[in-house]
């Protein structure tokens, strides 16, 4: 078939060679053929005329009227239904290759005669006026640290005019996660444009119910950088579509960036976080002119950044532990009663008692978790071992395998004493150092010894300095690969 292109080329040759022969075969068809093209003057896609009948017949035109009557009832119904209830009522008449004509008939039907579908409206950004944020998870990269799986998510922060952006490693969608995230992008980008932009986040947005659209916390962070909000439709993503679609980029990306790494594994958190501030860069170093244009046309930083941080004050209950974020946290037990503020930060908490830091712990995720400290109640433990037993947190007082280990031999050898005994093996651990405990533990393990509370408590207190620690110390003599060669010369020798 002649083509457009090839016509063309047919006329352009025809002013310079000689004869129509030689302009026929250079443009790639037959002399009568361009004979014809030159007598017409026109190109094929203006000479061919369009089909507008069937070359085969329509082997649903007799249920066609069946078919509309389901459409029109629900015109969501997919093609596979209609094909399979087609079946069923007319038996024999249709076979399974023609499912994939039936699709392409009601393709055409719901474009010709469907509801109208939703239109998406493009909009104009400009320089320096609108931000917007959101968060990720970016568990499906399988990202791991120290050989333990990294469950994380980032916070994204970008510019839709520049596409400029920036993130935060977090945990949680919480309001802590969120200020952190948009003040490191300000303090970074070293300007604030005039309006943040957010999806329904919980931590940004009150319920429908309240009088206000901002919480408080929310509306107070905004105002310190003097932005305004704004925040998309619950549950139309599109709404957001610069950072959703940041999202899709950025993390495919971080994908490409792993594979050409060789590993997703990582030493530590440090060495992650400078992974994704290189690729960062190198993914803004080519918006630097947009940018430019929105940095002049931003405000200024303030003097200074907010906390990241949330303050409460909780009182200590009687069971030695307070409240916060819906999870438990052991506190020590002379602050039972008493009043206790609490800073919440993005990864740990903080428990202050009269401008004094009493504590500092991770922060735990979600909520109906517990982290309890066996050194913040043991004391009253000791005094009353019969509440080991059923104790509601009892998993947290095994600091450690080996602890668990030692409860077990101590339950073996002496069901009636072996909650005493832990407990002052964990008294031991809080009072001399945990580490020789484990240590010692460790040792009469590996010697098959019987494990007692005075054989652990006279093995600590005689080593103060700790010379059981250096026993978990693993040392791997170097490879000698001649020893491989003479083993597989030993296997030849007995196998000739």
């Amino acid at each position: 078939m002649v083509t457009d292109q090839q016509v063309r080329r047919l006329m352009k040759l025809m002013t310079t060679e000689t004869t129509l022969a030689a302009a026929a075969a250079k443009a790639g068809m037959s002399e009568p053929t361009a004979r014809k093209y030159r007598r017409h003057r026109q190109l094929p896609s203006q000479s061919r005329t369009e089909r507008l009948y069937r070359t085969r017949p329509d082997p649903f035109k007799e249920v066609w009227a069946e078919v509309e009557e389901l459409l029109k009832r629900d015109s969501s119904i997919e093609a596979k239904t209609i094909f399979d209830y087609l079946c069923r009522t007319h038996e024999g008449h249709f076979q399974e290759a023609q499912l994939r004509t039936l699709q392409r008939r009601l393709k055409v039907w719901r474009a010709r005669h469907g509801a109208p579908r939703e239109v998406m409206f493009a909009q104009a950004h400009l320089p320096g006026r609108q931000a917007q944020s959101d968060f990720t998870f970016m568990n499906e990269l399988g990202i791991s640290i120290a050989g333990h799986s990294f469950d994380h998510l980032l916070y994204h922060f970008c510019l839709p005019y520049s596409n400029w952006e920036a993130v935060t490693i977090c945990f949680s969608e919480s309001f802590e996660s969120l200020s952190s995230g948009v003040q490191n992008a300000l303090w970074e980008l070293g300007a604030v444009p005039q309006e943040h932009r957010t999806d329904s986040l919980s931590a940004a947005i009150n319920n429908p119910s309240s009088v206000e659209e901002f919480t408080a916390r929310y509306q107070g962070l905004l105002t310190h950088y003097q932005m305004t909000a704004s925040h998309n439709t619950p549950g139309r993503g599109h709404e957001n579509g610069d950072i959703e679609q940041s999202h899709h980029r950025f993390k495919r990306a971080v994908a490409q960036e792993l594979i050409l790494r060789g590993s997703r594994e990582f030493a530590s958190r440090d060495e992650y976080d400078a992974f994704l501030r290189r690729l960062l860069k190198r993914r803004n170093a080519a918006r630097h002119l947009r940018l430019a244009e929105e940095l002049a046309a931003m405000n200024t930083l303030p003097p200074r950044r907010l906390e990241d941080q949330t303050r409460q004050m909780v009182k200590v209950s009687c069971n030695s532990t307070v409240l916060v974020r819906g999870n438990f946290y052991s506190v020590p037990a002379q602050l039972i009663g008493e009043r206790v503020e609490v800073r919440v930060q993005v990864e740990h908490l903080e428990v202050w008692y009269v401008g004094l830091l009493v504590q500092r712990m991770p922060r735990l995720r979600g909520s109906g978790k517990h982290r309890i400290n066996y050194r913040h109640i043991i004391e009253s433990l000791v005094r009353k071992p019969g509440a080991f037993a059923n104790y509601r947190y009892r998993e947290d007082l095994f600091p450690r395998v080996i602890f668990r280990v030692a409860y077990d031999a101590f339950h073996e050898a002496h069901p009636a004493t072996a909650d005493r005994d832990y407990l002052r093996l964990l008294k031991l651990a809080a009072t001399e150092s945990e580490e020789r405990v484990a240590a010692a533990l460790r040792e009469l393990v590996t010697d098959g010894e019987a494990i007692t509370l005075e054989a652990v408590a006279k093995m600590v207190t005689s080593n103060a300095a700790g010379a059981f620690i250096s026993a978990t110390a693993v040392c791997v003599a170097p490879v000698v690969l001649a020893s491989y060669d003479q083993l597989l010369a030993s296997v030849e020798e007995v196998r000739s």
